[in-house]
């Protein structure tokens, strides 16, 4: 959720100097463009694999823990850290180099972090599920006594209802779950954020040169849709039947700051696919200061152009938390190491699970076809249009493998047979020019081929075996405990989704 900030009331005065710190952080970074000063500039950087995911909390009987204080007590490691809701927890994977067969030793990390977690949470009477929305949560989980300890999401909280000004309202009608079934709808209300905590993901970081920023984010952008179908895994929230990948439109509407009138005005919403192709990071930053109020205005004294005067490099405090509180699907990231300044690619479509080989497969899909993409010698973003990508993503979210996208000299194609016919070659390309091995590459495109071939999702399994538990008699409640213990032990017998048998 980002860094962290203490409870306090802000006024008009934070919220102009906090503007003016983020509108001088922006001219800081175009200054430093001009100039060179960013580590990687006229020279790519080692590719780095780094992914945080975000993971729920059940008790034996499958339902939502209020235990993440408790669990990290117990899991003691400073790379697993606290979320919105108290029934989530995050894994920070440290970066490590994308050649070779690194991949495979960052999977085997993984796996050895999380089973560590988990068996040290069961002590606690608890259990982590590695799933894009936990299905036996219900809207009582969304009261504000869920809101985990830490004062920065209360007064996250507390600023996106002051700036909307009235309850947040989720209305999303789902895919029926039977061929001859009808379409679910949820509409509910909430006086907290807390439907935003359902939204648990998995997300990819990727280190750039800012001269090839503007192609890796456009590339990004371009395959969040196909991204989204093939690795759709949260298709239940509140009882109901909703999309193959729900995390989409929750998280959207979890943290629209607009009330209807704004909306109707076209104010931009701060879960954001965006507006148009880019051609530098530039018109992100620029965007985001343009566009968005503040929602934390903390500031501090520090100058980012006399920092750069002075010969150092600022690290734009203000910048990254204002850049942390606009949500955009692939967000452009600035950080500091060491003193030296670097950019990144932040990929936030995907959903968490449902294993660790899935999680590395997505991964693996993900960065080796925008390697792919980035080296073609036509860019896929100058073929298609912005809308088209944009739409692409919640057809994809919504329909999962059954969507019908568009793809430049293909047209409207279902997603597995785009990746088959199409995708696969490409990543695998990709990949070979990041450097990593071929055991690795077969190990993870094996994954999402046979996905593809089986068109078993996490989000097509989940949907099939509640129907089946309905079917054998059990109500809808029964249905999804049963099916998410049924899911949290094929996770940890770790094999990939698309083999799990119903």
């Amino acid at each position: 959720m980002g860094t962290d900030v203490s409870a306090r009331t802000f006024t008009g005065d934070d919220r102009v100097r906090f503007r003016t710190q983020v509108a001088r952080g922006t001219d800081a970074i175009a200054r430093m463009l001009r100039e060179g000063l960013f580590t990687d500039q006229g020279r790519p950087p080692e590719p780095l694999l780094g992914m945080e995911v975000e993971l729920n909390l059940v008790d034996a009987d499958m339902n939502p823990a209020k235990a993440n204080a408790t669990v990290l007590d117990a899991i003691a490691d400073p790379d697993f850290q606290t979320e919105l809701g108290q029934f989530n927890i995050e894994i920070n994977v440290s970066p490590r180099p994308f050649v070779k067969q690194d991949t495979i030793s960052l999977e085997q990390a993984l796996r050895t972090s999380l089973n560590q977690a988990e068996e040290r949470a069961a002590a606690t009477g608890n259990h982590l599920a590695m799933i894009g929305m936990l299905p036996t949560l219900r809207t009582e989980h969304f009261a504000h006594h869920w809101i985990s300890a830490n004062p920065r999401y209360d007064l996250l909280n507390e600023q996106i209802f002051s700036a909307r000004g009235e309850d947040m309202e989720i209305d999303i009608s789902g895919v029926p779950l039977r061929e001859s079934g009808d379409r679910e709808r949820l509409h509910i209300t909430s006086d907290s954020i807390l439907p935003e905590a359902a939204c648990t993901s998995l997300q990819l970081h990727l280190r750039v040169a800012p001269e090839d920023f503007a192609a890796h984010w456009n590339a990004a952008q371009a395959i969040s849709g196909i991204q989204v179908a093939l690795a759709g895994n949260a298709p239940f929230l509140a009882g109901k039947a909703l999309w193959h990948e729900s995390r989409i439109p929750v998280f959207e509407q979890a943290t629209d700051t607009r009330p209807l009138e704004l909306k109707n005005q076209g104010v931009r919403p701060r879960v954001w696919f965006g507006e148009r192709w880019i051609n530098t990071i530039f018109d992100l930053f620029e965007e985001n200061t343009r566009y968005f109020p503040a929602l934390l205005p903390v500031s501090t004294d520090i100058d980012p152009l006399a920092e750069l005067d002075a010969g150092r490099i600022p690290t734009l405090d203000e910048l990254r938390l204002h850049n942390g509180t606009v949500y955009r699907w692939n967000r452009p990231v600035y950080d500091v190491v060491d003193g030296k300044a670097h950019l990144r690619v932040e990929n936030r479509v995907l959903p968490a699970g449902p294993t660790v080989v899935d999680t590395m497969a997505n991964a693996a899909f993900y960065y080796g076809l925008v390697r792919g993409l980035v080296d073609a010698d036509r860019p896929l973003w100058s073929q298609m249009s912005f809308d088209a990508a944009d739409e692409n993503l919640h057809t994809a979210a919504r329909d999962g493998i059954d969507a019908q996208l568009y793809w430049p000299t293909v047209g409207w194609v279902r997603p597995d047979e785009l990746t088959l016919r199409r995708l696969l070659p490409i990543v695998d390309d990709g990949l070979r020019s990041y450097g990593v091995g071929a055991k690795a590459r077969t190990r993870y495109l094996s994954v999402i081929e046979g996905r593809c071939l089986r068109r078993q999702t996490g989000a097509v399994w989940q949907r099939n075996a509640v129907a089946v538990r309905e079917k054998a008699g059990d109500n809808r409640i029964e249905a999804l405990h049963g099916m998410l213990s049924d899911y949290l032990t094929l996770m940890h017998e770790g094999e990939p989704v698309h083999s799990w048998p119903l």
